[in-house]
């Protein structure tokens, strides 16, 4: 895939505006509670981030009932459930995937005991059949490329942009708070995971210009410590798809130089630029095997 790089002054010029227009919510705050615990941070109107270890998902509470995205796992679902009762005695209406895997959708058990809907991409199903799961109800509502949840007054707009981490994976969007909700494809301040497992790199990057594209101020991401805001600048979108094409660039310029073995490109190519990312020591090397693959196998 051809990739196009934006001038630096445009792509600064970009990154202060959104900073601007976002400067009123508090994306500094952390969300507080123990790293290996789970904690629940009110972004306001009935909008709540559940964080269960390194995980996150969201809820929306109307006066008609609750929509809930990612159930992550059995026991991180009974503690989301808690706190939703916490806050309302009203049902839990719709429970939202984001994509088929199981470590972030696992645990909806307890929704669908409430006779909660279950929206999904439709190549979740197959997704499913091939990789069935007791603790993974299935889809009562597919859909191709997008797909509207309305409840109570509130709006979650689901969106469809193709392969990139998996083969369904959407991103969801509150238009009213132009929030995105943005699973694995978008970690701040954080190189790649790992190896990239299940990721297509050009279409990561091409997803990710895309979701530019949307009417959005901030992201909430499915991923982040204790210690990390609970919600960021819109603008994460944009170093997320910088740091894949620098990742790409780099490795593509020592490999043109003859360099194909894939410890010696772990030796030479260097990204200072994110060297305060985390898992930057950790997994840059295993990102760089990565992105040889795909130069290497194209794959």
């Amino acid at each position: 895939m051809k990739r196009l790089f934006i001038n630096s002054i445009v792509v600064a010029s970009m990154l202060i505006s959104s900073m601007a227009m976002a400067a009123n919510f508090p994306t500094k705050e952390p969300m507080g509670g123990e790293l290996f615990g789970h904690s629940v941070k009110n972004i306001g109107d009935g909008l709540y981030v559940f964080r269960w270890w390194v995980y996150r998902n969201i809820f929306v509470v109307t006066n008609e009932g609750v929509i809930v995205t990612d159930p992550l796992n059995p026991k991180a679902a009974k503690l989301l459930l808690g706190e939703i009762r916490k806050i309302t005695d009203k049902p839990v209406k719709y429970v939202i995937y984001s994509h088929n895997h199981h470590d972030h959708i696992s645990g909806g058990n307890v929704f669908k005991e409430q006779g909660a809907t279950f929206v999904a991409h439709e190549n979740v199903l197959n997704e499913l059949g091939d990789h069935p799961s007791s603790d993974i109800p299935q889809p009562d509502i597919t859909f191709k490329d997008t797909y509207t949840v309305q409840l109570g007054g509130r709006t979650m707009e689901l969106k469809y942009f193709g392969p990139n981490h998996g083969e369904s994976l959407v991103v969801m969007r509150l238009p009213k708070e132009k929030i995105l909700f943005v699973v694995d494809i978008v970690t701040p301040r954080r190189v790649a995971f790992r190896t990239m497992p299940d990721f297509w790199p050009d279409e990561w990057i091409r997803s990710l210009k895309e979701i530019e594209q949307m009417d959005f101020d901030y992201v909430i991401s499915a991923h982040g410590p204790a210690n990390q805001p609970a919600i960021d600048p819109g603008t994460v979108v944009a170093e997320q798809r910088i740091y894949l094409e620098d990742l790409m660039a780099a490795v593509k310029a020592e490999f043109d130089k003859g360099t194909h073995s894939p410890d010696k490109l772990r030796e030479f190519v260097k990204l200072p630029k994110y060297k305060d990312w985390r898992s930057y020591d950790e997994w840059l090397p295993m990102n760089i095997e990565r992105i040889w693959a795909y130069y290497h196998m194209g794959w």
